[in-house]
């Protein structure tokens, strides 16, 4: 039986700590799941809801398998507190692996966990990891990595997808499927996978024609969108169009055109078995020609690598 130690904090974000608890426990009597805390007891997460530790981190003795540092509000605090740090440090020093979810990565960082190895951490906090700590090579398009014997995971719910790999190492692949199935989590992606979809990479207008226009194209991809048309509809000049969506968005209509349709070419070769040549046409691409050199710019992987790399086959769907 494998021993998980989590590391909570207050202000953690619960689900940074509930996740991977539940993966591994649900994973028959592979592991042995413990919660710890700066102070052992009640910890009040950022939701409100009291999660319980086992004890104190520096009351934390014995063989560990798996050392997890969750997330959350909560982490400003931890890494600097020295004492925190020394004991996260002690521990990672004795542990076949060390893991942290979301912005679990800061305490890793601030520990010196993370100098010299690629990590990730919730999209939103990249930059100021990289930033915090130059050390680190931080890369902000990735569901989880692995460096080594450590491992970091993007925001909340990717801790689970952590988990996931992990129970899929230890116990194998008919184990971690089990577990995902029991927990109904939709689909076990693998760590290369972006974290954010197209429309989550650009911000959704406020304004109603051009909100209502963005949830247009997502429905109307393998038709021709080209700028007139859209502004036409948005009954808007082409320059004040381009102009306005450009400011709410965050990005250019051709520029969330092109991500739209990426994604949903994504989604295709991962969860199904069409063509290419009919992904292609689609969304809108026009040919599997066009489909490919936007992939390699977009994620530098052809269609076909991709799907190779991240298609769901019968048994994990």
């Amino acid at each position: 039986m494998r021993r998980v130690v989590i590391v909570a904090f207050p202000d953690v974000q619960s689900l940074d700590v509930a996740g991977p608890a539940e993966v591994f426990a649900s994973a028959g009597d592979a592991y042995r799941v413990e919660v710890v805390a700066p102070v052992g007891g009640l910890v009040r997460a950022t939701s409100g809801l009291g999660l319980w530790a086992d004890c104190a981190l520096a009351d934390v003795h014995g063989p560990i398998d798996t050392l997890v540092v969750a997330g959350g509000e909560g982490t400003r605090a931890a890494m600097a507190d020295e004492s925190v740090l020394t004991d996260v440090r002690r521990l990672a020093a004795r542990c076949r692996r060390v893991a942290s979810v979301c912005s679990g990565a800061f305490v890793l960082a601030a520990a010196g966990l993370l100098d010299g190895r690629r990590a990730t951490t919730h999209w939103g906090w990249c930059d100021v990891l990289a930033e915090a700590f130059p050390a680190v090579t931080v890369e902000p398009d990735r569901i989880f990595i692995r460096d080594g014997n450590v491992w970091t995971s993007a925001g909340v719910t990717a801790g689970i997808d952590l988990a996931l790999a992990m129970v899929e190492e230890d116990v194998g692949r008919e184990v971690a499927l089990g577990v995902a199935r029991r927990l109904v989590v939709f689909l076990k992606r693998p760590g290369g996978q972006s974290q954010f979809s197209a429309q989550l990479s650009g911000q959704l207008a406020d304004r109603p024609p051009l909100g209502d226009l963005q949830a247009w194209i997502a429905d109307h991809l393998h038709e021709d969108l080209a700028i007139e048309r859209l502004a036409e509809r948005a009954a808007m000049s082409v320059r004040n169009f381009s102009r306005t969506f450009a400011r709410e968005a965050g990005v250019t209509p051709a520029r969330f055109v092109e991500r739209a349709r990426v994604d949903a070419a994504r989604r295709l070769l991962e969860e199904s078995s069409a063509s290419v040549d009919d992904i292609a046409a689609r969304c809108g691409f026009g040919t599997a020609e066009t489909m490919r050199r936007t992939f390699l710019r977009s994620l530098r992987v052809p269609p076909t690598d991709y799907r190779r790399r991240f298609r769901l086959d019968e048994e994990s769907a």
